[in-house]
């Protein structure tokens, strides 16, 4: 189960799916098997008062499950798609933010042997949105699946 993509690839597909996010300035700060590690900059994304807006910090919150499917997953057999997405603010954030999931090696396995046997597979990525100071801004659950491309 390897990845096809160089990281060149997978930077590409995670900083510029389509242009609200590049336009957002979102950064894969660290791109590994099973872990993946997003920022999004102040700059550009604050709200009325000064602090960065919630769609920016949803789409911090959103993108990351989409990564780690790149970095993860067999892009030659399966694709990713979310289906369910819940974000908790619990703070405002007045600096650049993070959000890290990570997925482990057994529950990988199990995923893509599920897609593999029946088509499809659900998992659920949880991630917290710190800012530079480390403080958790926001929490996210959202409910993935990755489905068997058919040949």
């Amino acid at each position: 189960m390897r990845p096809l993509l160089t990281p060149e690839d997978m930077r590409g597909f995670v900083e510029k799916p389509f242009a609200f996010v590049e336009r957002c300035g979102l950064r894969a700060l660290v791109l590994e098997p099973h872990r993946v590690r997003l920022g999004m900059p102040l700059a550009g994304n604050t709200n009325h008062f000064g602090s960065m807006y919630a769609g920016a910090l949803f789409t911090v919150a959103e993108i990351p499950g989409g990564a780690l499917f790149l970095t993860t997953f067999d892009v030659a057999r399966f694709y990713p798609l979310i289906k369910e997405m819940g974000i908790r603010f619990r703070r405002p954030a007045y600096s650049d933010v993070t959000c890290e999931v990570s997925l482990s090696a057994e529950e990988a396995d199990r995923i893509a042997g599920e897609a593999a046997a029946r088509g499809r597979s659900e998992f659920v990525l949880a991630g917290e949105v710190r800012d530079s100071a480390g403080a958790v801004v926001a929490e996210s659950r959202g409910v993935y699946q990755i489905r068997r491309l058919e040949s």
